[in-house]
């Protein structure tokens, strides 16, 4: 054997030093409490901060996760980190340094929200490479101190050694700490030949398996109400739940657990109840910081009781003979992330959509039963695992309950679960967009519109068969399944991040916006049905702007004109609506589910026509027909379905037509009314669809677009399409013809006044499905009573259909006055209530006598 240097003689072992009294467990349990009071409601505040940004319809507010991370950093860490330092307890010291590392995880990660939520990828790897070096971090400073803390503070008691030092010899940590990768220790070394934690050889042993097992568990429930993204984002919510598991275990390694592994063997109660309390406070600061805003809240939920979980694991352990490792921490925090990470889409977890039961009632849903599985799980393997001391858990048993909960996790996705991949698409702008300049105004009314309609509509497709060949052969070959637009020259396809950045280096391509699908709910929610009787005669808005005095005084209810509706649909069996549907095979579109005749599960649709063109007084234009096609599905659209929609109204087409061959622009409507607006989160930026709606004007078509809901904020109308010169944006006004509170405000980008004009839109009664009616506010309710307007402006004299100038300017110089504040903000009246209230019997009026020579 070969000589080595001497060796210093070893100290004789000092009992380790406890702290005397109370105060220290006192201090622990408040800096606990403390911990979580500021990390839950920072969170909470983070993501209502979020919410209400987004329902004003302001800009994201990306200052916010960061502020939230500094005030949680330093008002969680300063007492956390003096938990660490000051006591001589090496329990209390443990939970210390645990906190204080949980919460700079926590701020680190928090400080990835500032991505906007609509580049999930982007966020999800991100989120997976910080934990990852975290990890990295923390485990070099833990392998640090383990290895410096003999010299420090020589031997300690058994069962007693501070946190990151080596065990005692004959202790129950003695058997050997599983290390970082969860290998045994080196044949013959202390604790070999006995149960292992990570397997009798190798990783899976008994109580790895059961961590398996109930992280499967945890994640049934999603499983069951959730759907996955695309399968980039699935791999990469994968990849981000595997390095929070892998940090979880730097966090919850063995030295935490040594510090609470008294006597010998350890107390199981004590690992339990202290040890996992203790974890359940610092997974709870690892879940806070897992996921975009919203997704995780679910986390935050469920992580903490999965600490006493990992306790009873840690114990069963210890008595089979060697601590348990890294590798249970890793397989059940891991796995129970992968719900909220990967079946659920955050923009979708949104107050937009909690007034009913779409994806925020599910996620709760989830979260509620997962929560319920953890708190099972707690006591359950606590009960039988941490009271088995005479045998450690039998591997067989273990595998085969991991085995049976993963043949469940498959059969529930499969079946009454939401298999398949749901991810995001990608809408390519081109560069080259069809030119329509010198389009003929032909003659006046409906034969000079149709006449301009189809030249416009020749030259649309023309430019979109130019110039997208190439690309769309390059997607097709690809098998990213491209989709052909021309009133934008654009093309929808799948694709990532690395399709998203290969596109926008192209030539022809001008930019690329993510299109957002929707991912499937487990039960569709029930349909809205209206719950107020129909009234007896004209509604009050109906009065107010004097659309009954046309149809009585005047004889003009609209006949002869169409009106085109987009949004969520629309009852085509209401009897108020019915009558007025103008049939064939090209007056309805559902490219969401496809549906052949008129429908609507959400009813925001079937309000708005009724609004325009509904008999039993609720219409502005109950002579008018109406068409309808759905761009919104539970209150969230995307570009390529706005697109699609008002490519329809362009040039209808039969079910099963190609929108580029089979559009019929002579049966084109007349004018459109459209009461929503496409934001950022959708995928839309400002000049998504101002080609869509400059076409629609060459073609003599009438776009009218609510102003938004996102008062009182001066230059909060941002959304297109109302900005654009070329539509008629409408503002709401109250019963005494004061502007609404949330009525959108001017000026549009570039300084551009808008609304238009203004009309009715707080407390609007008006047809619902199912055959009642409802009362709603919003410029949404305001806009179609502006379209029925102008339908009763053409149908009084035809020759004015397609006159997009001179009936803005007949409308603008009839409307009356409407009340705005007295100091007039956002640079004028102007910019609050336009030209006025739309005044229909004074319109008509003028419309009737225009001469059109």
């Amino acid at each position: 054997m070969q000589a080595g240097p001497p060796t210093a003689p070893v100290p004789p072992p000092r009992p380790a030093r406890r702290d005397t009294g109370p105060w220290p467990v006192v201090a622990a349990a408040v800096t606990g409490v403390w911990a979580v009071l500021v990390a839950v409601p920072g969170q909470l505040a983070g993501w209502v901060v979020d919410q209400l940004v987004l329902v004003a319809g302001l800009d994201r507010a990306v200052a916010v996760w960061p502020v939230v991370a500094l005030v949680t950093v330093l008002l969680v860490g300063a007492p956390t980190l003096a938990l660490a330092l000051i006591p001589r307890s090496p329990a209390i010291r443990a939970t210390g340094r645990a906190w204080l590392a949980g919460t700079l995880v926590l701020g680190a990660l928090t400080l990835l929200r500032a991505l906007p939520p609509v580049h999930h990828e982007a966020y999800l790897a991100a989120l997976a490479a910080t934990a990852v070096v975290v990890a990295v971090v923390l485990d070099r400073l833990t392998h640090r101190r383990a290895s410096a803390a003999p010299a420090r503070h020589g031997a300690a008691a058994p069962g007693d050694a501070p946190a990151g030092s080596a065990p005692a010899p004959g202790s129950a940590a003695a058997s050997g700490d599983a290390p970082a990768g969860g290998s045994a220790p080196a044949p013959g070394g202390p604790g070999d030949g006995v149960a292992r934690a990570g397997g009798r050889s190798g990783r899976f042993g008994p109580v790895t398996l059961l961590a398996v097992a109930a992280g499967l568990a945890s994640l049934l429930p999603w499983v069951w109400v959730g759907a996955l993204g695309g399968a980039l984002e699935t791999l990469l919510a994968g990849l981000a739940a595997a390095a929070l598991g892998a940090l979880a275990g730097v966090l919850l390694g063995p030295a935490f657990w040594a510090a609470f592994a008294v006597g010998t063997p350890p107390r199981p109660a004590r690992l339990v109840l202290v040890g996992g309390l203790v974890a359940g406070v610092t997974l709870a600061l690892l879940g806070a910081g897992a996921g975009q805003s919203g997704a995780q809240l679910p986390a935050l939920l469920l992580l903490p009781p999965l600490g006493f979980v990992l306790g009873a694991l840690e114990a069963a352990a210890r008595h089979a003979g060697r601590p348990a490792g890294r590798g249970p921490v890793r397989w059940l925090v891991g796995l129970a992330l992968v719900g909220p990470l990967a079946f659920t889409d955050p923009e979708e977890v949104t107050v937009l959509l909690a007034t009913t039961r779409d994806v925020p009632f599910w996620v709760a849903v989830a979260t509620g039963v997962a929560f319920a599985v953890a708190v099972l799980l707690a006591v359950g393997y606590g009960v039988l695992l941490a009271r088995s001391r005479a045998r450690a858990p039998r591997r067989g048993l273990a595998g085969l309950t991991a085995a049976a909960l993963l043949a469940a996790v498959v059969v529930v996705y499969a079946v009454p679960g939401q298999p398949g991949l749901h991810g995001e698409r990608l809408l390519v702008v081109l560069r080259e967009q069809a030119d329509l300049t010198g389009i003929p105004a032909g003659a006046p009314g409906r034969a000079g519109r149709d006449a301009r309609a189809a030249e416009v509509y020749r030259r649309l497709v023309a430019t979109a068969e130019r110039t997208q060949g190439d690309l769309r052969r390059e997607l097709g070959r690809l098998r990213l399944h491209p989709t052909p637009y021309y009133l934008v020259n654009a093309i929808e396809t799948d694709g990532g991040p690395a399709v998203r950045a290969w596109l926008a280096g192209r030539p022809e391509v001008a930019r690329v916006l993510v299109s957002q699908r929707l991912r499937p709910l487990p039960a569709a929610a029930p349909p809205a049905r209206g719950t107020v009787p129909a009234p007896t005669g004209p509604t009050w808005n109906v009065s107010l702007i004097g659309a009954d005095r046309v149809w009585s005084e005047l004889g003009v209810t609209g006949a002869g004109v169409v009106v085109g509706s987009s949004d969520s649909g629309v009852d085509g069996r209401h009897p108020a609506l019915a009558a007025g549907f103008r049939g064939g095979d090209d007056s309805w579109y559902d490219p969401w589910e496809h549906r052949r005749t008129p429908a609507d599960r959400g009813g925001h649709g079937t309000h708005t026509v009724g609004s325009a063109v509904g008999r039993n007084g609720i219409g502005v234009a109950p002579g008018a027909s109406w068409v309808g096609c759905v761009n919104l599905d539970r209150n969230l659209g995307s570009p390529a379905r706005y697109l699609d929609c008002l490519q329809f109204m362009l040039a209808p087409f039969p079910p099963g037509g190609d929108p580029l061959t089979d559009g019929r622009p002579q049966r084109a409507p007349d004018v459109l009314t459209n009461s929503w607006g496409c934001p950022p989160v959708e995928g839309c930026d400002p000049g998504a669809l101002r080609p869509a709606t400059a076409a629609l004007a060459a073609a003599g078509i009438l776009v009218v677009a609510a102003a938004g809901n996102t008062g009182p904020y001066c230059g909060s109308i941002a959304d297109p399409p109302a900005p654009y010169p070329d539509v008629l944006t409408v503002g709401a006004v109250d019963r005494a013809r004061r502007l609404t509170r949330f009525s959108s405000r001017g000026p549009a980008a570039g300084g551009a006044a808008k609304p238009d004009v203004v009309a009715p839109g707080a407390g609007v009664p008006s047809a619902y499905p199912g055959g009642g009616y409802a009362t709603l506010d919003g410029t949404s309710m305001a806009t179609p009573q502006v379209a029925g307007v102008v339908a009763l402006m053409w149908s009084a004299n035809p020759a004015l259909v397609g006159d997009l100038d001179r009936t803005r300017r007949i409308l603008a110089d009839t409307a009356t006055p409407a009340g705005s504040p007295a100091d007039a903000p956002c640079g004028g009246a102007r910019n609050l209530v336009g030209a006025g209230l739309v005044d229909a019997y004074a319109a008509v009026r003028a419309a009737r006598a225009a001469d059109l020579g």
